[in-house]
């Protein structure tokens, strides 16, 4: 990976140098089929031509391109030596003119790491398929280029590819001919794009399953726009493909962007493809929207997982606008692209669709991912510094995504949402098909709303850290508020107290007309700017004593919400009764930072999933729930109350997945939960017999992806065998019941599992991103800690080795992966500590992530300690 670097100033000095005309990339990608006989990795033939002025005549440069060898290599009609210029990652370039051609022939390699040209054989009937995959800089490996997002072009593509196969890149096809082999393969040559980046260049190829539609609308000026849609998916998957309702929800997503933005959608056609092995949801590519397949439903999934589907739907497509048309000069400001799309998913399905909660996800979701990133010792301001590619590769993360978005919501609340919507007007026609920064995007602002933006953003986009908000209230001998106030806090690391926009919302038992008796509902508000430590909402005065004060009502700000004790002991009695649905998701997430704080011991937090979670109405806040109380159960309860605590989280399980509504999404959600947390014999025979038929439960579908999760959890207590798992491969012999054999087996509590395991992902690089994928997941199981405990000093001992040597992405993976936090002690802390102190030189990227994992470790014992003293 080091040579594949490319540092920030490099980029700059490039682009003071170079302006691209346009590219021309053919691409042969017939090698894809049949047997491979070299030595060395397949590959494919990319011949690149580019056209591209020098502002210095003379200077020298360099093109990119990672690929196993060229074979000519050509500028300006001069012949290079491409052992002398090309040094596998490079092409050095001098002499240039002030205008100039270089066009490079090379043999470049498919991936099995979802990086670049990915190549998929399904083993369901040997098919091939392939797709591109790019950001932040994986166009160099298909095509020589200048691989950064401010050096724009446009791009003209022509694809050989065998007989009978789809093929498809951002523009529309402009002719398919014979390639003039006596092969029966096509060349198809498509139109220029407009000038876009290299890193959201696409191709796709193979026997893709295709289905079309047409979107039509009467624009302002009275004429028709008609934008083709597609709708793609390998064949294997075809009877499991909902196209019309992806459909829909596109139809109702260009809708609301053209009646928003008021900027046609620019990239003539749309069409979206879900691809097996992606690495990521989906990726913007204009026209050729790629998204990873599991959102594909091969059995029943709860409305979360649909609702889920039309989000990332609804970002990709806000892409189109910001992050396509208009896109960040460099990786500091790629929140210029991903928290406006972040944002504006949740504002488009909320507006646009049938998902009208989809607020309640974003509070409950997206933003806990933000809140883990903005604490950990990684945490960057929403503007970041990124140095180079391998920083930007590791800023895809919850601060530039949901912190990002949730700052806009902040942004929205403060200038208010027509001066909002009318900057991003302006700034989309101002910077079309251009690139620009931060202070492109302050500028229109403040236009738009007359507010003072620099302060806004050097509080809320140039620093890091979240604060968190408590309310204090003193009271007069009737019981009515004297005071109440709101404090701010910061952590001594990031002591920034920030501006806040908050509606303050008080709560108490009552039962008005309508509500169940008992209800706990809201019945005072009031908004106020919070500013500094301490900010009195004098609107509140003279209110009656509330049973629960909610700060950040609503969900404006972007905070850790604390509670005065009255309104913690409400809801350590009454968080089930709290009607109203948002109120409910800000309060579960906010006691389940108070856990991750260790201010709430798990056990507190696991008796209140216990008593309430039964009773959420949300299906999305529900399953979050759960995965939070699996969490509080392996990696913040005292080890000695874990066994305990789990019983009674399977019994709790057990009893809801019997009361829930027969077929409902609750019953699937509970049936899930129930298997990652049975361990008992009788719960194990429960789901051997939802398995053979032998149980049942009224209106419980085992359909295949449930059997999988039902099999999972029976081979990690070591109830199912490799015969029964290659059995169940026989039943559901796909693409996707390979991933899940392969995590069920590496599931099994033994060492020789375990070792096998290790070798496949650490010692071999056969297996492809999904597979390392599930083997890390099948490996790392949180009741084997002694199995895993050797595995610490070891993985110490390879991870320099494995970033140098594996793609990014892969070395990501493992990294991540194996960090040993399933042991969940002090041993795994003091040997990172001493990884860390050992290797200051280390690769920052590689620092970053075991720091990360570090953090995630110490947290989780902090939060044991405060679980051991409550029993105390």
């Amino acid at each position: 990976m080091p040579g594949e670097n490319l540092t920030r100033d490099e980029a700059r000095a490039r682009a003071k140098l170079l302006a691209v005309e346009r590219y021309e990339v053919a691409l042969d990608l017939r090698s894809a089929v049949g047997e491979h006989t070299g030595s060395g990795p397949r590959t494919f033939r990319s011949t690149t031509t580019i056209r591209f002025r020098c502002a210095e005549p003379g200077a020298a440069t360099f093109a990119d391109l990672l690929a196993p060898s060229v074979t000519s290599l050509r500028l300006n009609g001069r012949e290079l030596d491409p052992a002398a210029v090309f040094d596998g990652s490079r092409i050095a370039l001098d002499g240039l003119a002030a205008e100039n051609e270089l066009v490079v022939d090379a043999q470049c390699a498919y991936s099995r790491t979802g990086e670049g040209l990915h190549r998929f054989v399904d083993p369901e009937d040997g098919e091939v398929y392939l797709y591109t995959q790019y950001e932040p800089a994986d166009a160099r490996r298909v095509f020589a280029n200048f691989e950064q997002p401010d050096l724009k072009g446009p791009f003209t593509f022509s694809v050989t590819a065998p007989e009978g196969w789809t093929v498809l890149s951002n523009g529309t096809v402009d002719r398919v001919e014979p390639s003039g082999a006596d092969d029966g393969a096509t060349t198809s040559h498509f139109v220029p794009t407009r000038p876009i980046s290299t890193y959201i260049t696409a191709v796709l190829a193979g026997p893709y399953h295709h289905e079309s539609d047409l979107y039509r609308r009467t624009l302002p000026d009275g004429s028709e726009l008609e934008i083709p849609l597609g709708a793609l998916c390998r064949k294997g998957l075809a009877k499991h493909f909902d196209a019309g309702d992806i459909f829909t929800v596109t139809k109702q997503g260009l809708d609301f962007f053209h009646d928003h933005f008021d900027y046609p959608y620019p990239f003539g056609k749309y069409d979206q493809a879900f691809v097996p092995e992606y690495n990521l949801g989906a990726m913007e590519n204009p026209g050729c929207v790629t998204f990873r397949e599991e959102f594909v439903f091969r059995g029943k999934v709860t409305q979360a997982s649909y609702e889920s589907r039309a989000n990332v739907i609804l970002h990709e497509m806000a892409h189109m606008w910001f992050g396509d048309l208009v896109t960040m000069e460099w990786w500091d400001d790629l929140w210029l692209k991903e928290s406006f799309a972040d944002f504006m998913g949740a504002f488009a399905l909320v507006g646009a669709t049938r998902f009208t909660d989809g607020w309640i996800t974003f509070a409950n979701r997206r933003k806990a991912w933000a809140y883990r990133a903005d604490q950990l010792p990684s945490t960057h301001p929403v503007t970041a510094d990124i140095r180079d590619l391998e920083d930007a590769k590791l800023n895809f993360d919850g601060i530039t995504y949901a912190k990002g978005a949730s700052v806009l919501k902040q942004l929205v609340a403060y200038v208010g949402q027509d001066a909002f919507l009318e900057g991003a007007r302006r700034y989309f026609k101002r910077h079309a098909y251009g690139n620009t920064r931060l202070s492109d995007l302050l500028s229109v602002l403040g236009e738009t709303s007359g507010r003072d933006m620099a302060t806004w953003s050097r509080a809320w986009l140039e620093t890091a850290g979240v604060n968190a908000l408590t309310p204090r209230a003193t009271y007069d001998a009737e019981g009515h508020i004297t005071e109440l106030a709101v404090e701010q806090q910061a952590a001594e690391s990031h002591p920034t107290l920030r501006p806040h926009r908050v509606a303050v919302g008080l709560y108490r038992k009552e039962a008005p007309a309508g509500e169940r008796p008992g209800a706990l509902v809201r019945y005072a508000r009031a908004e106020v700017d919070v500013d500094g430590p301490r900010t009195v909402v004098p609107e509140l005065t003279g209110a009656s004593r509330p049973d629960l004060i909610l700060v950040n009502d609503d969900d404006l700000t972007y905070c850790k919400i604390r509670f005065d004790e009255g309104s913690l002991d409400t809801l350590r009695q009454h968080l089930g009764e709290l009607t109203d649905p948002l109120a409910r998701a800000l309060s579960w997430s906010a006691l389940w930072n108070l856990t991750r704080d260790a201010l709430l011991p798990a056990r507190d937090y696991l008796e209140l999933v216990r008593r309430f979670a039964g009773a959420e109405s949300d299906i999305g806040v529900l399953q979050m729930v759960q995965a939070w109380a699996l969490s509080a159960l392996h990696h913040y309860s005292a080890p000695g109350a874990r066994e305990a605590a789990g019983a009674q989280l399977a019994e709790v399980a057990l009893s809801e997945l019997r009361l829930a509504e027969p077929g409902s999404g609750h019953q699937l959600a509970w049936a899930r939960f129930f298997a990652q947390v049975a361990v008992a014999d009788s719960e194990l025979r429960m789901l051997s017999g939802l398995l053979d038929g032998t149980a049942r439960i009224d209106g419980l579908d085992v359909d295949q992806e449930l059997r999988w999760t039902f099999l999972a959890a029976l081979a990690s207590s070591g109830q199912a065998d490799e015969a029964l798992i290659t059995a169940e491969l026989a039943r559901d012999d796909t693409a996707s019941g390979k991933r899940h054999q392969v995590r069920c087996l590496a599931a099994r509590p033994s060492a020789a599992v375990k070792a096998e395991a290790w070798d496949a992902v650490v010692e071999s690089d056969r297996l492809s991103n999904a597979l390392v994928e599930a083997t890390i997941s099948g490996f790392d199981q949180p009741g084997q800690r002694e199995l895993l405990a050797p595995y610490t000093p070891r993985y110490f001992e390879v991870i320099e080795r494995i970033w140098q040597e594996r793609s990014i992405e892969i070395g990501m993976a493992i990294v991540r992966g194996l960090f040993p936090s399933a042991q969940g002690d002090t041993r795994a802390l003091e040997a990172a500590d001493t990884w860390l102190d050992g290797h200051p030189d280390a690769a920052p990227a590689l620092r970053r992530l075991v720091l990360e994992a570090r953090d995630d470790l110490a947290r989780a014992l902090r939060g044991q300690e405060c679980d051991e003293r409550a029993a105390a």
